[in-house]
């Protein structure tokens, strides 16, 4: 489970690093086996719709400040759930401090306040730090009443 430097990936499956930009078609694959990459990435008031809001994949949006101890964390715990479900679900990390707009827009009273868009549709809306099972499990059943 690899992520590198801003804008890489290593492949969970063959180890390969990528570059995966923030924001493009479809959803990325490795270019060496073609495996589903994992995407996370982050956003700001000025690119959101870009980069969350017109992604294919569905979008989870992680709200989260610096100062805020479970933010830190969740985050690792978000990233495990990214890579499991490669593929599916493109991890998009706002920081509210420096996205004051997307903090006032989502309506954001707790950190981490997490989001799951299909192209910048509300699906479904948690407040506070979870462990990384229970937040792929949250996804998941959000996801299959969307099917």
């Amino acid at each position: 489970m690899g992520t590198g430097p801003a804008g890489t990936v290593a492949c969970d499956r063959c180890g390969r690093g990528n570059r995966v930009p923030a924001a493009a078609a479809g959803t990325p694959r490795c270019g060496n086996c073609r495996s589903p990459l994992a995407w996370i990435t982050q956003a700001g008031d000025g690119d959101f719709a870009e980069v969350a809001e017109q992604a294919g994949p569905y979008v989870l949006v992680d709200l989260w400040a610096t100062w805020c101890g479970p933010c830190r964390t969740v985050g690792p715990a978000l990233e495990r759930v990214a890579h499991e479900l490669a593929g599916r679900v493109k991890l998009v990390k706002v920081d509210i401090d420096r996205s004051p707009r997307l903090a006032q827009r989502f309506q954001v009273q707790a950190v981490p306040t997490l989001l799951l868009l299909d192209r910048g549709e509300l699906i479904s809306r948690r407040t506070g730090a979870a462990t990384a099972p229970a937040l792929k499990g949250w996804v998941e059943e959000s996801l299959a009443v969307r099917r």
